[in-house]
């Protein structure tokens, strides 16, 4: 692939190739911006879909699910979102990232929480070298304070859920659902559910390609995707560029979370925490004024 010229940092960080079939030029959605309103669909001030910003350059993502080792509380985002290098280092086992205890803003929460996991820094320490879990494992946990783990909500505004993990990915054609919360959209709450369609599965299961409108953009990066039935299908991690522009690089969870409890990691103790309202699929409403 020849390399692009370096994204401005507002755009954010990764350049990205082989999503789906053939290559597949992307980058990651991360923006630095101002917090929006919280969404009304919940009475916790922390969820799924809340506001991230992590680093000094205050990079701001979208908090996907909720998880639990089963002592601490944390909320997932891409690993990208703590990424220091150009945007052309496009590999997670040689990028750069900001180190792990890097404090996180969580809009709705009372304290930073704190970067204690990054796939890419994992990958880094076990040395990996598979290109495909090397460009699509891109995952990250923040670690909340026990103040604010007693205020947060696992379900997914608007939607309900997540009803477990999906295990084996979703078929092309199949439908898929989003929440992503990017300063661009100026808190208009309208635009943040995305209803889309997998177009196809890639890089040996890794990443899935969807159409979905509204698509994700930059800011949405990390943001979760669930299946039809409700179950958390993966990480929003790219804005793919060609060879179909506006279509979305899905890091998929099951995968992500097999790595994260693998060698070195947590053991097998980290797990998806559940909705506390049921999974329920909602035409988004296209229209912002609504």
């Amino acid at each position: 692939m020849t390399a692009l010229p370096e994204l401005p940092r507002t755009a954010r960080r990764v350049l990205r190739a082989g999503l789906a079939v053939g290559a597949v030029l992307a980058f990651g959605l991360a923006v630095t911006g101002t917090a929006s309103a919280q969404d009304d669909t919940t009475d916790a001030s922390v969820h799924p879909g809340v506001m991230t910003r992590t680093g000094p350059d205050a990079a701001q993502c979208t908090a996907n699910f909720v998880f639990s080792d089963g002592t601490a509380t944390f909320l997932g985002q891409a690993a990208h979102c703590a990424g220091t290098g150009r945007s052309t280092e496009v590999d997670g086992c040689v990028a750069g990232s900001l180190p792990l205890g890097t404090p996180v803003e969580v809009e709705g929460a009372t304290a930073p929480g704190r970067l204690v996991y990054s796939s890419w820094l994992s990958m880094q320490e076990r040395g990996g070298a598979d290109p495909d879990t090397c460009r699509f494992n891109d995952f990250a946990l923040v670690e909340l304070t026990p103040d604010d783990a007693a205020r947060t909500s696992p379900s997914v505004p608007f939607y309900g859920g997540p009803a477990g993990v999906a295990g084996d990915g979703v078929p092309t054609g199949a439908t898929v659902y989003g929440y992503g919360n990017s300063a661009l959209r100026q808190g208009v709450a309208a635009l943040r559910p995305r209803t889309g369609v997998s177009t196809g599965t890639g890089g040996g299961g890794w990443t899935h390609t969807v159409v979905s409108v509204p698509p994700g953009v930059p800011g949405d990066s990390g943001s979760g995707y669930l299946t039809a039935d409700g179950r958390a299908l993966g990480v929003l991690s790219t804005l793919n560029l060609a060879p179909a522009p506006g279509t979305n690089g899905i890091s998929d969870l099951r995968k992500i979370l097999d790595y994260a409890n693998g060698p070195g990691g947590f053991g097998g103790s980290l797990r998806l925490v559940e909705g506390d309202r049921p999974f329920t699929p909602q035409p988004v409403p296209i229209d912002p004024a609504t």
